[in-house]
């Protein structure tokens, strides 16, 4: 019974794994040994038989080597592990459950903010309208004699062309960021100024620089423009430096020399022609100074207005003449409002001498600072397009009352990283163009504010500048990158406006996120103050030899000569 007993342990070690019983198992055990003591008869005669037949009896397993052993024990742990795998890939399950449910959330939440978007991006817009031009009857009409002078108006107004606008080419010849382009009336000139302090004449048909020559500037130019009537021979210039210059050119393709016209205590960003005067324009400057400029007088510069909201001034970016009421300007710069002024009748002391102001209601009592970084009139001087620092496009009635809300807003875009640029595209004012900080550029049709053309234009990430041709379906684009595109409408088919839903989705999320961010930014313009104070705190400079070419012609004061003669750095792209 006791080799017995010893041979029944051992299988159970075989089976169960372990000599430690678990509750229950000692009563089975004392059954087992009862009932060996019973049938110990009867196996005694099945061990004597087995003897018999030649065949190995149980009892074998008495006789088990160590080894043997180490090797059964070596098994029941590789299936406790086992056990203990299984264990594992429960609390893996678990873990795969509870990453799905976070996926599924984020899923959630992604569709929630796709929807938000959505709603967002879809508010305000109109159904577009049917083409007002069609091809193949204005062609017949063209060739029988018919409207033929109407005919290039109303394709460069087309928009079946404008969705087929697609890059032509390339001008390359500056070695700085390109700030400002014009056409010259006639449209066979292209000027561009740079930060490289150049000016270049292009004649862009061919592709070649006709002219290039130092702006006389000392910091970034932010524009060169040619004076109307003056048959391409006067270039007005406006820079970081505050200086405003005139460029006299010859006909023999030479510059004969700039000078100095009026002096800004502060960043000059913007000129503003008078449409039919060829010597006089405006210029404004983060002195809330305006200028009036007239070149046939001694001194050229005469201060119309200092651009106050109470008795604070405001800091100017923007500056444009009504083309249709030429006494009449419009100003935008570092607050939220369009300020419309009359040349003839500026009181300082009524209303600070402000004819009428507009403001989209929702920015009027905003706490974030939003500002104007460019405004334009249309055509006929009937509406205003203004651009905000990291917020949209507003179109404004330019004839409503005093305190009027927008018209129409155009979405998409972002405008935060530069002082950006917008205008409007087409003959009548029909369609609204803009670059972005995402290095595209978009053209949304005015009427319906929907998105019509979405291209890719600056390869360093921010289109600034954007130029329609004034009598052909084409424009001229320049940002931070060194060269100017030329656009045109030579694609066979329209533009499917692929990946423009995810670039905008993508500048919206960037644009709440900043705006979150927006109190920690530093002020631009106290910068600038630092940094003329730690300049004025050196020795005086002593003026550059041949500086008699850039006599002062203008207003001066002991403090706006020599200051202002360098810019806080070269560095066009300071955010606004």
């Amino acid at each position: 019974p006791l080799t017995q007993r010893v041979n029944q342990r051992k299988c159970l070690v075989l089976l169960g794994g372990s000599e430690e019983n678990k509750p229950g198992e000692d009563q089975h055990k004392e059954r087992d040994a009862s009932g060996s003591k019973e049938g110990q008869t009867q196996s005694s005669s099945q061990d004597e038989t087995a003897e018999a037949s030649g065949d190995k009896p149980m009892p074998d397993v008495e006789g088990e080597t160590g080894t043997n052993r180490e090797v059964e024990e070596d098994e029941d742990t590789d299936s406790m592990d086992g056990s203990g795998l299984y264990s594992l890939t429960e609390d893996g399950e678990r873990e795969n459950e509870d990453d799905d449910e976070d996926e599924e959330e984020e899923q959630k939440d992604d569709e929630d903010d796709d929807e938000a978007m959505e709603a967002w991006l879809g508010a305000e817009l109109r159904d577009l309208r049917g083409p007002v031009w069609r091809a193949v009857p204005s062609l017949r009409s063209r060739e029988i004699g018919r409207d033929s002078h109407q005919f290039v108006r109303r394709v460069c107004g087309a928009r079946g062309l404008v969705q087929r606008l697609e890059l032509q080419g390339r001008l390359e010849r500056h070695t700085g960021c390109v700030n400002t382009l014009h056409f010259n009336p006639s449209g066979t000139r292209l000027a561009s100024g740079s930060d490289d302090l150049r000016v270049v004449i292009w004649d862009w048909a061919i592709r070649r620089a006709e002219l290039e020559f130092d702006s006389g500037h000392k910091s970034n130019v932010f524009q060169a423009k040619f004076l109307p009537h003056s048959g391409d021979s006067t270039l007005a210039m406006c820079a970081r430096d505050g200086q405003i210059r005139v460029a006299e050119l010859s006909a023999t393709q030479r510059c004969k020399n700039t000078k100095r016209v009026a002096q800004h205590k502060g960043a000059a960003h913007k000129l503003a022609l008078e449409p039919d005067s060829p010597c006089s324009f405006l210029s404004a400057g983060e002195d809330a100074v305006v200028f009036g400029i007239d070149l046939r007088l001694d001194r050229p510069a005469n201060k119309l207005v200092v651009v106050k909201e109470g008795d604070k001034k405001v800091g100017l970016y923007t500056i444009f003449v009504n083309p249709a009421k030429t006494h009449h300007f419009a100003v935008g710069g570092r607050d939220q409002y369009v300020r419309i002024y009359d040349q003839r009748k500026i009181n300082e002391n009524d209303n600070n001498g402000v004819l009428k102001k507009f403001c989209p209601s929702h920015l009027v009592s905003s706490e974030s600072k939003t500002n104007i970084t460019c405004l334009v009139y249309s055509h006929d001087g009937a509406e205003l397009l203004a651009s905000y620092n990291d917020e949209d496009i507003y179109l404004f009635d330019s004839n409503h009352s005093d305190g009027a809300d927008y018209c129409r807003r155009y979405k998409g875009h972002r405008n935060n990283a530069t002082v950006k640029g917008v205008n409007f595209y087409g003959p009548c004012s029909e369609f609204v163009v803009s670059g972005s900080d995402c290095g595209h550029i978009y053209l949304w049709d005015k009427y319906s504010a929907r998105i019509i053309q979405f291209m890719e234009g600056d390869r360093g990430g921010v289109v600034n500048c954007l130029e329609p041709h004034p009598h052909l379906p084409g424009m001229a684009t320049s940002g931070l990158d060194h060269d100017i595109k030329l656009w045109a409408p030579t694609a066979e088919s329209p533009t499917g406006l692929k990946g423009l839903k995810e670039v905008m989705k993508k500048n919206k999320r960037e644009r709440d996120e900043d705006s979150v961010r927006h109190g920690d930014q530093y002020d631009t313009q106290l910068l600038w103050f630092l940094m003329r104070h730690m300049r004025n705190r050196r020795p005086p400079r002593a003026r550059r030899e041949g500086a008699d070419a850039d006599t002062d012609e203008s207003w001066s004061s002991p403090d706006s000569s020599d200051e202002e003669e360098g810019g806080p750095d070269h560095v066009q792209c300071m955010s606004s």
